[in-house]
């Protein structure tokens, strides 16, 4: 069983934690109006957006920090759950082969790429999940495996396994994926993972960049959930 290294378990506390927040509001609205709810009823729509859902009105309004804020919502317990099983196994992977920082700076760009893909597919569709940036951690995998001769051909093929099962997932009727998003993911992460050299940097300026593009990635995370606050109450 991989154990989550620094960067990773970060990231899964971050999307329990606003999974609580969300469950929480959306049971307070629930008792507003009183209606009945319990522990595995899904997440209120009206609060996902609030907390800052891919909505393209919204992003073409300014709020463009909801392509970051989007990648820790979730919907109900199968999807997180669904989510942080994979976000477990992938991430450790990614972050022992490239190092923390890199693995930062991948997981928000391969995210954000996901949900820009989804926004010009479906527009005025709205969209959450971690699963974009997951399948952009599967893509970098793949990625990464060309440089490993016959042993990178092995891993790809499991690798490939997992992109077919998410996608054969998308096909259970009843459940909305957003299938723009796991593309855009999964073609961000190929291009990275097969671009960007393995390990940790070899120089001091290569190590100085990939420290500043990390430090950067968590202030663009912090500083889009802190512009979601500021708006919490507002009228959408």
């Amino acid at each position: 069983i991989p154990v989550p290294s620094t960067a990773t378990s970060a990231l899964v506390a971050a999307n329990i934690a606003l999974y609580a927040i969300s469950w929480y509001m959306t049971q307070s609205a629930a008792a507003a109006q009183l209606e009945s709810t319990s522990l595995f009823s899904g997440i209120s729509g009206q609060v996902l957006v609030r907390l800052g859902a891919k909505f393209g009105p919204l992003i073409a309004m300014g709020q463009w920090w909801r392509l970051v804020t989007a990648m820790f919502l979730h919907a109900g317990l199968l999807h997180i759950g669904f989510n942080l099983w994979c976000l477990f196994d992938l991430g450790p992977e990614v972050e022992s082969l490239f190092s923390i920082q890199k693995f930062i700076v991948l997981y928000l760009v391969t995210g954000i790429f996901g949900f820009i893909v989804s926004l010009f597919w479906s527009p005025y569709g709205i969209s959450i999940g971690a699963s974009g940036a997951i399948l952009g951690l599967i893509g970098i995998l793949i990625g990464a495996s060309f440089h490993h001769g016959q042993l990178g051909k092995e891993y790809r093929s499991q690798l490939w396994r997992w992109v077919i099962y998410i996608f054969a997932f998308a096909l259970i009727p009843g459940l909305s994926i957003d299938n723009a998003a796991h593309i855009g993911g999964l073609i961000s992460g190929l291009a990275l993972g097969y671009l960007i050299p393995e390990g940790e940097p070899e120089t001091r300026t290569g190590e100085n960049l990939w420290n500043t593009l990390a430090i950067l990635s968590v202030f663009i995370i912090a500083g889009s959930f802190a512009l979601m606050a500021l708006q919490l109450n507002r009228p959408l």
